[in-house]
C-alpha cells in the first residue's frame, strides 16, 4: 500500500546461549523481514537552490537538473530539501515552483533557513505557493518524514519547533516501533552547531525504525553521525567553480544498503558513499552528542525559575507584560494571556503565525499576524476589538504612544492605528523593503529600518517622510531591519549586520559617528537616564558605550562567556540592571554603570526573546521552544 499526506500550514503531530541464538535469530529475521518489506528503488535529492529573481544562473541549474532527472526512468520521486530561495521572498519560490512543476514525477519539498529566516511573509508564500511545511509519504515499503528546522525569522542556530516534532512523532507513532523503516528529510544537520535541540529529535525518533537523515545545508557532500543514527549531507545544485551546469544526488535504495550517487548535469554519476540499510543504530550514549550543560545555574544558586509553562508552538517574540499578567503570541498564531503564577487565562487565535512582538496601550493589545490582519485584543477578556486588513502578512513588531499604535508589514506600508478604534490614522507608501522591527517613537518622530538597507524616520503624525540613512552596503543581508532603535539627547543608535555601531542625528538623519570596535551585531539597550548603551557582541561580551560624546566612546566591556553569538535580542535596563539573553538558553544581568555581571542563568538551549524585566531581580521571558516563564533572583 503506497499512501502520501501533506501537512498545510495549521493541520493538527546478556544470559545463556539459548538466549543469545534466540536473539541472533531474532536480529536475522528482523533483517530478513526488513528486506522482504520493499523493492529496491531510486530517488533524487535537490538541494540549495537558491534562487534569486534578479539571477539567472540558480535559475539555470535548477532547470537543467530537472530535465536530467526527467529523462532518466529509474527515478522514482525527488526530495527538495531546502534553501529554495536565497532571500526567502516569494518571486523567488515561484520561480523555483514553475521549474519543478516540470519534474515528470512525484516531488516533496522543505523550507531551509534561507527561506524561513528573510521571508517578508513570515514564510507564508511558502505555504501558499507549495501547500505545505512538513510532509511524510510511503514508498515501496519505505516511510518518509520531512519538517522544517528554522531559523524562523532572525539569525540564531536552527530550531525544529515543538509542533514539528509532535508532527514527526505522530507519523512514527502510527507507523509503530517495529513497523516500515523511516527516512527523515529535514535541511540542517541534527547536530549541535546547526540545530541547538537536536537532542530532543533524537531522543523522540530513537525508538522508532530510522534508516537515515537526509540533509543539505552543507553545500557538499558529508557523512555525518547524529547520536548514533546515520545522516547525509547532499551537494547543492547550484553549479560548482568551473563547471557550466550543477548537479544533485541520487539515492539508490536496496535491500543491503543504501549507496549515493553524485550526478553533474551532462555526466556520468559518481558514488561518493553507502550506508548499511538497518535500523538498529548505535545506542552507547557515550559515543553521542554531549547534552547542554546547566553547570552554571549552580554558579548562580539564587536564581530561581518561579514558573515556567509551555505553550506547545514556537514562539519567536517578546512576551508583553500588562496590570500583572504576561502575554505571549506563538508561531500557529495564539495570542495567550496568563496570570502572574504562569496560569491561562485566555486564548486568542489568529489565521496564521505571529513574529512580532505586541505591545498593549489603553488596555488593548495590538498584534500583526502572517493572515494579513493587525488585531486589536481586549487585554482584559481576550476579545477582538477590531481588525485592520494589510495587503500581505504583517510580520512587524508593534510599539504603542499615546494612544496610536505604529506598526510596519509586509506589503511595504508602515501605519499608525487608533488603539480603541482600529481606525488607520495614517499609512506610509514607498517602503522600500518590509518591515519586522519594533519602531521607535520618540519626540514627535517615528523610526525604523526595513530589509532594503533604510532607515526611515517619519512625523509620528503625518507619516511624512523626515530623512533615510543607509549603511554603505547594498546587500538587503546588511540591512537594519531587525535593530529596536533607541534615541538619547538627539541621537538615535543602530547596530546592524555589518558588525557596526552607528549614532545618527535624530533631526537632520545625518551620521554622527560610526565603529566597528566592538564587532556587534543588532541588539542594543538604552539606560533609563539616557547616558548608556549596551550592545551585545558576537563574541562572549557585553559593552557599554557614552551616548553624548560626537566619536564612540566604549565605558565599559564585560566577557560574559556566551561563546559566538549571531542571535539579535534586544538588551533592557530595569532599576539600573541590564539584561541580554543569548542564543544557547542563557539569560544573564549586569550592573548598569559598572560593567559588572551579576547572575547567569541557563534555561533550555535555544534563543530566548528580548525578556522583560519586572525589577531589578526579576523577569519574564519567552524562548524559542514555545517556553513562557518567570525568573527571579532570591537572597
Amino acid at each position: 500500500m503506497v499512501f502520501f499526506h501533506r501537512m498545510a500550514y495549521n493541520t493538527k503531530l546478556k544470559g545463556k546461549v539459548t538466549k543469545r541464538l534466540a536473539a541472533v535469530l531474532a536480529c536475522c529475521l528482523f533483517a530478513v523481514t526488513t528486506a522482504l518489506a520493499f523493492e529496491p528503488f531510486r530517488f533524487a535529492v535537490v538541494t540549495d537552490i537558491h534562487i534569486a529573481a534578479g539571477s539567472p544562473q540558480p535559475t539555470e541549474d535548477l532547470r537543467q537538473s530537472v530535465a536530467q532527472i526527467n529523462s532518466d526512468p529509474g527515478i522514482d520521486f525527488v526530495l527538495v530539501t531546502g534553501d529554495i530561495a536565497d532571500a526567502g521572498d516569494g518571486a523567488s519560490l515561484r520561480i523555483a515552483k514553475r521549474e519543478l512543476d516540470k519534474l515528470t514525477k512525484p516531488w516533496y519539498i522543505l523550507e531551509g533557513n534561507h527561506d524561513q529566516n528573510w521571508s517578508e511573509s513570515g514564510c507564508m508564500d511558502f505555504v501558499k505557493i507549495f501547500g505545505y511545511e512538513r510532509f511524510h509519504f510511503e514508498h515501496k515499503g519505505i516511510v518518509f518524514i520531512g519538517f522544517p528546522t528554522g531559523p524562523m525569522m532572525r539569525m540564531a542556530l536552527g530550531h525544529v519547533a515543538p509542533e514539528d516534532i509532535a508532527y514527526a512523532k505522530e507519523i512514527l507513532e502510527k507507523n509503530g516501533k517495529a513497523g516500515n523503516p523511516v527516512f527523515m528529510v529535514t535541511h540542517m544537520p541534527m547536530q549541535p552547531a546547526d540545530v541547538d535541540n537536536w537532542y530532543e529529535v533524537t531522543d523522540a525518533i530513537r525508538p522508532y525504525p530510522i534508516v537515515t537523515f537526509v540533509n543539505g545545508h552543507y553545500h557538499r557532500n558529508l557523512n555525518f553521525n547524529y547520536d548514533g543514527m546515520p545522516g547525509i549531507a547532499n551537494i547543492t545544485n547550484l553549479r560548482q567553480k568551473g563547471n557550466t551546469a550543477g548537479q544533485y544526488n541520487e539515492f539508490d535504495v536496496r535491500t543491503d544498503s543504501v549507496v549515493v550517487y553524485t550526478h553533474p548535469v551532462g555526466k556520468p554519476r559518481y558514488r561518493w558513499t553507502s550506508i548499511p540499510f538497518t535500523t538498529k543504530h548505535d545506542d552507547d550514549q557515550a559515543h553521542w552528542f554531549p547534552r547542554p550543560s546547566y553547570a552554571v545555574n549552580d554558579t548562580f544558586p539564587q536564581v530561581k525559575e518561579n514558573w515556567a509553562v509551555s505553550q506547545h508552538a514556537g514562539i519567536y517574540s517578546s512576551p508583553v507584560t500588562w496590570k500583572g499578567k504576561v502575554y505571549a503570541a506563538d508561531n500557529v498564531g495564539s495570542v495567550v494571556c496568563y496570570d502572574a503564577l504562569g496560569h491561562e487565562q485566555w486564548r486568542y487565535q489568529t489565521g496564521a503565525r505571529i513574529i512580532g512582538t505586541p505591545a498593549i496601550g489603553k488596555g488593548v493589545l495590538v498584534a500583526g499576524s502572517a493572515d494579513g490582519f493587525v488585531y486589536g485584543i481586549d487585554a482584559k477578556s481576550g476579545k477582538r476589538l477590531w481588525q485592520v486588513e494589510t495587503a500581505a502578512p504583517c510580520v512587524s513588531a508593534v510599539t504603542i504612544e499615546s494612544s496610536t499604535a505604529f506598526i510596519g508589514g509586509g506589503d511595504h506600508f508602515f501605519r499608525a492605528i487608533d488603539v480603541k478604534s482600529g481606525k488607520v490614522k495614517w499609512q506610509g507608501p514607498d517602503i522600500k523593503g518590509y518591515v519586522e522591527t519594533k519602531p521607535l517613537v520618540t519626540k514627535g518622530k517615528v523610526i525604523f529600518g526595513d530589509w532594503a538597507t533604510t532607515l526611515y524616520c517619519l512625523d509620528a503624525k503625518t507619516g511624512a517622510r523626515l530623512w533615510t540613512w543607509h549603511p554603505k552596503k547594498t546587500d538587503m543581508h546588511y540591512s537594519p531591519a531587525g535593530v529596536w532603535p533607541v534615541e538619547a539627547h538627539g541621537r538615535v543608535f543602530i547596530c546592524d549586520p555589518d558588525r557596526a555601531s552607528t549614532a545618527i542625528d535624530l533631526k537632520t538623519g545625518k551620521q554622527i559617528w560610526r565603529t566597528y570596535q566592538s564587532k556587534v551585531r543588532e541588539s542594543i539597550g538604552l539606560s533609563k537616564d539616557g547616558k548608556r548603551i549596551y550592545m551585545k557582541t558576537m563574541n562572549d561580551s557585553i559593552v557599554c558605550y557614552d551616548t553624548t560624546g560626537d566619536k564612540p566612546h566604549e565605558l565599559w566591556a564585560t566577557n560574559c562567556g556566551f561563546g559566538y553569538e549571531h542571535a539579535r535580542v534586544m538588551l533592557v535596563e530595569k532599576d539600573g540592571v541590564v539584561f541580554s539573553t543569548n542564543k544557547d538558553g542563557l539569560m544573564m544581568a549586569l550592573d548598569g554603570k559598572t560593567g559588572r555581571l551579576l547572575w547567569k542563568h541557563k534555561f533550555g538551549n535555544t534563543l530566548i526573546n528580548t525578556v522583560v524585566p519586572l525589577s531589578a531581580s526579576k523577569l519574564v521571558f519567552t524562548n524559542e521552544a514555545g517556553k513562557v516563564g518567570e525568573i527571579e533572583v532570591r537572597r
